[in-house]
């Protein structure tokens, strides 16, 4: 008897944590913006259309400047997104040209190593862009200047899995539209 009851406990458990969202049918988008994967469409080009939704091009760039002279790159540690002593002078350098003029808008983009899964990924490099939007918000920049968006390990700025390349690709990079 005590088989069958907990046959049918563990039966109702799984059942409950059972979920009918399909992960592995998310759109990707190449970089010509057309959808790769099944879905609604949501990620094509027509979306936009539809929806009323501008679409970004993030890899456009018709930025209206470069930036302040000097680094725009903020480097983490592994599985961490603290905004490390020695990047002080970057957010800070960032954040005086924001403050410089309130027409400016600046993209904050979250990277992450290759290591751990495609989620973890995107929300730790959206920890990461929000820590150092959190720094610049904390030295005068308004939270309407600053966009804080994630590409996880998709956008690698050195392929590799050495260590070295690994530490080049934890980072947040500032890119001004």
């Amino acid at each position: 008897m005590k088989r069958i009851f907990l046959a049918a406990a563990l039966a109702a458990f799984l059942v409950g944590c059972g979920s009918s969202v399909k992960l592995d049918d998310v759109p990707v988008e190449d970089k010509t913006g057309a959808a790769m994967t099944g879905g609604s469409g949501a990620g094509g080009a027509g979306a936009s259309a539809k929806s009323g939704v501008t679409g970004v091009d993030l890899g456009k760039s018709g930025q209206d400047s470069a930036g302040p002279a000097g680094a725009n790159v903020v480097y983490f540690d592994y599985d961490s997104y603290v905004v490390k002593p020695e990047y002080q002078s970057v957010v800070e350098n960032q954040a005086r040209y924001l403050r410089a003029d309130s027409k400016r808008k600046a993209m904050l983009e979250g990277h992450t190593d290759e290591r751990g899964g495609r989620e973890y990924n995107l929300a730790l490099g959206q920890r990461r862009a929000e820590a150092v939007a959190k720094a610049l918000a904390l030295l005068g920049v308004p939270a309407v200047q600053v966009e804080a968006v994630s590409f996880g390990k998709e956008k690698p700025a050195i392929a590799g899995s050495d260590e070295a390349a690994m530490e080049k690709n934890r980072r947040v990079e500032v890119k001004y539209r």
